[in-house]
């Protein structure tokens, strides 16, 4: 939630009805698993209002059975638009799987001392999959990170190690580097490293798509960063794929007790 690399607000693309309707959830019980999955994982979630001239950047901070309640966002003047607005669409992702659902409004409250939004559960939410790639959560017990070098103004290099959030054949979503270091939408770097334990190095170039900053449980705060891969050579897309399944195998292992 970072105001000074958020792009400038644009209305989003809105998909509903006809072809999409069979991807449509509309029963309470649908809808909470799905929510429950974006408070777990800390999805961040934009919010567009005003026509879309407006956005808000937020997570979710709890789940009733029959409300929502999200965290405000840094910018005062956006939050208060924000709870003027009657209609706010919604667009997240969950595992790669594209969500979107319209709230029905924000009411203020506090929530563990602090100001907070207060919404309706939706009425229906659109869970949309994206099959072009899995995009895998990464084990905390076993972090992954990638190497970036990014390049200063004054010539030399600051070699950054991100911490990888989640990782799939087409990108990457990492810790970004500290205020002051060269790193924003659309900036490309080349020759990133990222070390995947008992599969192999992947390197290729990576390109930031986006940019924000999240809230964590504990209060603190990090910036995160959405990266894509640039022409990652066939060879390196393999060995994430196999990582992938790999992980997924120990993690189907562990929950039937099958080591």
């Amino acid at each position: 939630m970072d105001n000074t690399t958020t792009p400038a607000p644009k209305s989003p693309t809105i998909l509903e009805g006809g072809e999409y309707d069979q991807f449509m959830l509309r029963t309470p019980a649908e809808i909470l698993v799905v929510m429950r999955g974006l408070y777990s994982h800390v999805s961040q979630i934009t919010a567009f209002f005003n026509e879309g001239s407006d956005m808000l950047i937020t997570a979710l901070a709890a789940v009733a059975d029959d409300h929502l309640v999200f965290d405000f966002g840094p910018s005062s003047e956006m939050n208060h638009k924000a709870l003027q607005a009657k209609r706010l669409f919604c667009v997240t992702t969950l595992e790669k799987v594209r969500v979107q659902f319209i709230l029905r409004g924000f009411t203020q409250v506090e929530l563990d001392g602090r100001p907070a939004f207060r919404a309706a559960l939706p009425a229906e939410v659109l869970r949309l999959q994206r099959r072009e790639y899995y995009r895998l959560t990464t084990p905390i017990a076993r972090p992954l990170t990638c190497m970036v070098t990014i390049p200063l103004p004054d010539g030399s290099l600051h070699g950054h190690e991100a911490h990888v959030f989640d990782i799939s054949g087409g990108g990457l979503g990492i810790s970004a580097p500290a205020e002051g270091i060269p790193f924003g939408t659309d900036s490309v770097f080349p020759d990133c490293q990222l070390a995947l334990p008992e599969v192999g190095l992947v390197t290729g170039t990576l390109k930031v798509k986006s940019l924000f900053e999240i809230t964590l449980r504990s209060g603190a705060r990090i910036r995160r960063a959405g990266c894509e891969f640039v022409k990652l050579p066939g060879p390196m897309t393999t060995l994430i794929q196999r990582y992938i399944i790999k992980v997924e195998r120990e993690r189907k292992a562990r929950e039937t007790g099958n080591r």
